[in-house]
């Protein structure tokens, strides 16, 4: 168990932070190593998570990471770093063929992990990652930015006012040219548009439709990478049980507007960024622009998943209210459940 969790009258008592190691020396890491810093040089944050190590596979591009962003330490290999006593978090930041794996030696060695969305390759590997959590008791959790931020909560809050009347229909899309990286390209990295890009969408829409619906089924197509033969690009459209449908679109070879689209009878919403919402315009049925609401400044943004996995292992959770294991899991499932139709399988599969 690590030395926090369930203890938060005792850390606030002693002055103890939630110390943050980073699994993993690439791009992603480099983006959460300066979030963290500034969490820390912050006055809402400076209390609560502090920066400590970062472990990579070349233990001197271990040292050169934290020497860069001021860690305390830094390890070359990961068993050396779940070791460690003093490591309250670990959050994992490798391809995602390696999340599970990783999170579970974390977890088996008394470790909190905030895992690099998607959570896993598969539902498999997720299901066997959460039930590592449920039998050690670590707090495990998808680091998906989007459902942590505050965006979620004035879009949830502009829906259940009825501005827009009752909610038909809704569309996202996530588009980046970003073929040119090698993890993206390759089967066996698990890689492809639909879990780095189109986990975005596909959670866009879960966290504006809800889980209360049922999803009765799911008609998609792609265009595959040539010669590696994962999803360089692809549509999906999400038909529900009251007649709500979804679509979503996702791509590594082109750029698109980013956009998010929630079309109710009354009026509509228009999501600036679904990636890192900016700005919600809210439409009448004339297609006249209300109002719009602006999103909080932050940090980096991914300040807001750190700090609700921080106050989770306080509390002595194992999961955080933003994104539950049930919702990971269903988004596996649906993503496992549109490979399938594509016939793409990964060869660890």
């Amino acid at each position: 168990m690590s030395r926090l969790n369930g203890r938060r009258a005792e850390a606030e008592a002693q002055g103890l932070k939630v110390n943050v190691a980073i699994l993993g020396a690439g791009r992603i890491a480099h983006a959460m190593a300066e979030t963290l810093v500034r969490m820390a040089a912050s006055p809402e944050y400076g209390n609560l998570v502090a920066p400590y190590a970062v472990a990579a596979r070349d233990g001197e591009r271990a040292a050169a990471f934290a020497e860069q962003y001021g860690f305390a330490t830094s390890y070359g290999s990961y068993e050396e770093l779940v070791a460690d006593p003093d490591v309250d978090l670990v959050y994992i930041a490798t391809p995602h063929n390696l999340h599970a794996e990783q999170a579970i030696l974390c977890m088996r060695a008394g470790k909190n992990v905030l895992v690099e969305k998607s959570l896993t390759a598969n539902a498999a590997q997720a299901r066997e990652m959460l039930a590592v959590a449920e039998e050690t008791g670590m707090l495990c959790t998808e680091a998906i930015w989007t459902r942590y931020m505050p965006s979620r909560g004035i879009i949830d809050g502009l829906i259940a006012s009825g501005e827009i009347g009752e909610v038909k229909a809704v569309d996202a899309n996530l588009c980046y040219p970003v073929s040119g990286k090698p993890r993206m390209t390759d089967p066996a990295l698990a890689g492809g548009a639909l879990l780095d890009v189109g986990v975005y969408p596909l959670n866009f829409i879960d966290m504006a439709v809800g889980s209360g619906r049922t999803l009765e089924r799911v008609e998609t197509s792609m265009t595959p990478w040539r010669p590696t033969g994962v999803d360089a690009q692809n549509s999906m459209t999400l038909f529900y049980d009251d007649g709500l449908m979804a679509t979503a679109q996702s791509s590594m070879v082109v750029a698109a507007d980013r956009g998010g689209y929630i079309w109710g009878t009354d009026g509509y919403l228009v999501c600036e960024n679904i990636n890192n919402v900016q700005w919600v315009d809210v439409y009448d049925a004339d297609h006249t622009r209300t109002r719009r609401v602006e999103v909080p400044a932050q940090l980096t943004g991914y300040e807001y998943e750190v700090a609700a996995t921080a106050n989770a292992i306080l509390d002595g959770k194992r999961e955080c209210d933003a994104m539950p294991h049930a919702d990971s899991l269903r988004i596996m499932e649906l993503m496992d459940s549109i490979r399938a139709k594509w016939g793409l399988v990964y060869p660890f599969e």
